[in-house]
Formats: structure tokens, sequence, C-alpha cells
């Protein structure tokens, strides 16, 4: 299989461990590359498929070392567009621990993506022999150009033929490029623009509320209570109010502590008519409880591109199956420093399959 993402890669910076980032600073914070599509790229060539990553990035050392970064993943990085015009953006990671929350701050205006017209990309020859295209909500929040081209993209790989896949992802710091909405309507008018032209909607349990006004019942994400039997029939709305997806998938993450979060997920198939839920236990659903959450940042990139790799591989025949390998994908990743998910397939189907002991392999 060969997938073509599309968005930002930013440097990440985090202090060491639980530190706050004013005991860090001045001092030193370490830096890794990230960004939603970045991420699924990743994760995506580390299972085993073929990745394309498509961005913009300026044209100095430190975006040489990030273009350099990927590469070493597997990545295909050819249609990447080097630029005199913008900048590498940044955000910084303040990690959380029992009841404190993590904390992000962005540093990504003016990113060379906000500054690259669709037509500057080599869409045809990037989209050339390829099987998927996924894209994110984040790409559009941060400028009309980079959403105009995430757009075009997706209404070209449609053309092509592509299956194409969107994960929601509203961040709400982000959606100000249009001053007189606010954010989550310029979210809502953006996105219903993109849909149409998307096979599988991927969110998390808050994005379908945050961008289509969709409620799941009596849900509440901060207090760890999910109204888990709501999410079909939010599921189902979606494709209702978008006939073209095929499938909705539902990450489930209940926030217990900012260490300890249960996490599933639930899958609406539309030609079927079935939804699928994972993991389970006798049958019924039973979320993996992760009680020492290493970094959570990425978990649901890592849901995304578990999901398209199971998906399009024949060796995974039920839905339920292919659910499952997206949660266990994700579930693994929060025990990773970094928004780059390095499990292998082969971990992956260990805790699909019920290995969840954590005992040392030798």
């Amino acid at each position: 299989m060969k997938v073509v993402t599309f968005g930002e890669i930013m440097g990440r910076l985090n202090p060491d461990g639980f530190l706050r980032l004013n005991q860090a600073m001045p001092g030193q914070l370490n830096i890794t590359f990230a960004g939603a599509e970045a991420n699924v790229a990743a994760s995506l060539s580390i299972l085993g498929h073929s990745a394309i990553f498509v961005t913009a990035l300026p044209t100095h050392g430190i975006a040489d070392a990030c273009v350099a970064n990927l590469r070493g993943l597997g990545i295909n990085t050819d249609f990447i567009v080097r630029t005199e015009k913008g900048r590498l953006g940044l955000y910084f990671v303040e990690t959380g621990a029992n009841q404190r929350p993590g904390k992000v701050v962005y540093d990504r205006s003016g990113a060379s993506i906000t500054l690259v017209e669709s037509t500057e990309y080599e869409w045809d020859n990037a989209f050339d022999k390829a099987d998927w295209f996924h894209t994110t909500g984040i790409t559009p929040s941060l400028a009309k150009i980079s959403s105009d081209a995430a757009l075009y993209a997706a209404k070209k790989a449609k053309k092509l033929g592509l299956t194409v896949s969107c994960d929601l992802n509203f961040r709400k710091k982000l959606w100000k490029w249009d001053e007189s909405l606010k954010p989550n309507e310029l979210a809502q008018i953006v996105m219903r623009k993109l849909l149409p032209f998307v096979d599988v909607v991927i969110a998390n349990e808050e994005d379908v509320s945050d961008v289509l006004d969709i409620k799941a019942g009596d849900t509440d994400v901060y207090a760890g209570k999910l109204d888990i039997e709501k999410y079909p029939i939010v599921a189902k709305e979606i494709i209702r109010q978008f006939p073209n997806v095929s499938k909705v998938a539902i990450t489930l993450r209940g926030s217990i502590s900012a260490t300890h979060n249960t996490w599933g997920a639930m899958l609406l198939d539309r030609d079927s008519d079935q939804r699928f839920f994972a993991p389970l236990e006798d049958g019924k659903y039973a979320p993996y409880q992760i009680k020492n959450i290493v970094d959570r940042v990425g978990g649901g990139d890592s849901f995304a591109a578990g999901l398209i790799f199971a998906l399009s591989s024949n060796e995974y025949k039920t839905f339920s199956e292919k659910l499952s390998f997206a949660v266990a994908a994700s579930c693994l990743a929060h025990s990773i420093v970094g928004d780059f998910n390095y499990s292998t397939k082969s971990e992956v189907d260990a805790l699909m399959r019920g290995s969840a002991s954590g005992r040392v392999i030798r």
C-alpha cells in the first residue's frame, strides 16, 4: 500500500520528564519533529506501508534535519516543497501528571505551509500509483492557503480513485484566520466543504461535537464519563449528512487523570450497517486501562495510522480485527516519548491478541 499524507510538521520542544516549562527554562529542552499527518506517515512506514509525506518547509539546516529524520524512518520526502517563504513552526509540550493536565504552547504562525499555494505542490506525481490519501482538520485550521490546499488535494485524490481519510482533529487554539468567526464556527464551515470528498472519517470523543455540532448523549470527557452507546448514533448522523462517507471511527478516551486514561474506539461501517467496539473482553467493550501514561500526544494519530494500515491490509479479515489493531497500536503509543509511534506490527499484533503483561522479552 502507498499512502500519501499532507500537513504541517513542526519542531516539538519539551522538558525532561514531568518538569513544567517555567521550571526547565532557562535550561535544556528536548527537540523532536512532529505533526499530525507526519505522525501518521511515520507510523505507517514503521508498520510496513509505503508512506509519502507532503508539506512545505523553509530552506535552512533545521528543516534539513527534519527531512532527514523523516527519511530515516523510510518516509518518501520527495514532494516536500522547500521555499524561502515562511518558517518551521514550533510547539512546546508540558507533560501532565496525576491531576495536573498537560499543556501545549503553539508558536507556528507564519509557517511555510500557510504561505505555499495548492498549485505549488506536485500532486499528480505524489498521487501516482498511490492508494490512500490522509489529512486532518489541523491543516485547514492554520490559514486559508493551507485550508484551500487540503481541499484541493482531497478533491484530486478522490478524482484519481484514492481512498480519502480525514481526522477531524479540532484544536480550539487554532482556527483564527477569519476573525469574524469563532474557531468552531470557522471549523464547521470549512470541514463541511472538505467532508464530501472523504471516505473514512476519524475523530475523538469531542471532535464531532466541536466540528459538526453532533452530540454524544451525556458524555463528559473531563470527568472520564463516556456515553458509549451514543457513539454509533453520532457516526450514523455523520453518514446521513455526508453519504459519501463509508466508515466512521471514533476514539474513546476517558480521562481519569493526566496519567490514567481508559482507551478504546468504535467503528461504524456504512455498507453493512454494523458497529464495532474495541477492545473486547468476553464479547463486551472493555477499554484499555492506561495507568502510567508516558506521553499521550500523538495518540490519536497512531490510531489513525493503525486503522489505515488494518483497513488496507488483507491480513485482518473482519472489521472487529481491524479496529482492534488500530486501538492496540495507539495504546502502545502512550508508552513512547514523542509524537511518533515506534511500535512495530508484531508488537501491535501481540497486544491485540492479549499479550499485555509488559514482561521483558528475552
